[in-house]
């Protein structure tokens, strides 16, 4: 939680249900709703935990432990400052480099309804969701080890994916989470697949290996015009020319002295996706420049005009997997969960994780994230 701002003090307050506050090994106190705790690291860097501004003690690690099934806190961080946000389940805090490490305890499902919302937004349809459930379960479960090295096992960012808070605003997702309980995608030799998604990918899905260098069998580049009408389809920006060239050269040695290269380096059209900027031969992977520029996408063309490259594109990410926008539009148009996810996910198994031997050592238990 919060895992990219360095949290040095803030309060917990308990929203409902009964929590126990453990400090190292001994329960500390007990809270009931609209209690109030603070924590924060001390000069000895220990966490220094107050319950309702009465100091309870100074401690290597606290866990606030809920006793219920739908107990809910919230967190409001005071340095720096952060806007309060909700959470289903447990807490773990301890001081690791001179900042609050969080970790919240909770349910595999509590979890998803959190990151479908965040990633999905609200107001979708109920068959939308059901999609990006069980994008978003097979995707935890394939790297629920991911940060194992740091203490914990999924943070709460893209890097693994977006969970800024509980399910609070679209009711819908936990009902969608709730009938796709237990549904993962698998491959051929019954494998977790990597359920990659983005928001837009402007007609056209991108070949893994573009992105990543490595070439996966269930992602090969496709046309989907489901989303080709959509607000993220299409998208321009400028650029300084001077700015464009002095990239290009400086990092690739692009050949601006050759007269038929320095013709081409402000004019550049993709129909279809690419993964190089003129061809392989320059060596200047579209990723790159996306990144070096901010670019919504690498599906784009350009064009000199006065003194800047004109660069129009289409799509919004990296545009492996499924096509948010498109699946919302496939969703509208009363496309069934597992037809959606088929025509993202070709030759991919929807499966249930307790039909499976593969699957068997798996306990649904709350897992860390």
């Amino acid at each position: 939680m919060l895992s990219h701002i360095a949290v040095n003090k803030l309060e917990v307050k308990i929203v409902s249900g009964t929590y126990k506050l453990v400090g190292d090994d001994f329960v500390a106190a007990e809270l009931n709703p609209n209690d109030v705790v603070s924590l924060e690291i001390n000069t000895k860097n220990r966490v220094r935990a107050a319950q309702n501004g009465q100091v309870i003690g100074n401690f290597s690690n606290v866990y606030l432990k809920g006793l219920s099934k739908n107990d809910i806190l919230s967190i409001t961080v005071i340095s720096p400052k952060v806007k309060v946000r909700e959470y289903h389940g447990d807490l773990k805090t301890s001081n690791i480099n001179n900042r609050l490490r969080l970790i919240n305890l909770v349910s595999m499902n509590n979890y998803l309804a959190g990151v479908v919302e965040c990633e999905g937004g609200p107001g979708h349809t109920e068959t939308y969701y059901m999609v990006q459930a069980i994008m978003s379960r097979t995707y935890a479960l394939k790297y629920k080890e991911k940060h194992r090295g740091d203490g914990f096992q999924l943070c709460d960012q893209v890097h693994c994916q977006a969970y800024y808070h509980r399910q609070m605003k679209t009711p819908s997702i936990n009902h969608a989470v709730i009938l796709t309980d237990g549904m993962v995608m698998v491959d051929k030799k019954n494998r977790l697949i990597d359920a990659f998604f983005y928001a837009n990918c402007g007609g056209q899905t991108c070949d893994a290996s573009y992105v990543w260098n490595v070439s996966i069998p269930y992602l090969t580049p496709f046309r989907d015009t489901f989303c080709i009408n959509t607000s993220q389809a299409r998208w321009t920006t400028k650029i300084p020319k001077q700015k464009w060239v002095d990239f290009l050269v400086s990092n690739y040695d692009y050949p601006i002295s050759d007269s038929a290269y320095r013709e081409k380096i402000f004019h550049f059209v993709q129909h279809e996706r690419k993964a190089f900027f003129h061809g392989s031969e320059l060596g200047i992977p579209l990723r790159d420049i996306r990144h070096e520029f901010s670019l919504k996408s690498t599906f784009f063309s350009c064009y000199e005009h006065e003194e800047f490259v004109v660069l129009e594109g289409r799509g919004y990410g990296h545009g492996v997997g499924l096509c948010q926008e498109g699946a919302m539009a496939m969703a509208r148009q009363g496309y069934h969960f597992t037809q959606i996810l088929s025509f993202y996910f070709p030759q991919v198994i929807i499966r249930f994780l307790e039909k499976s031997d593969y699957f068997q050592h798996l306990e649904k238990q709350p897992e860390d994230f």
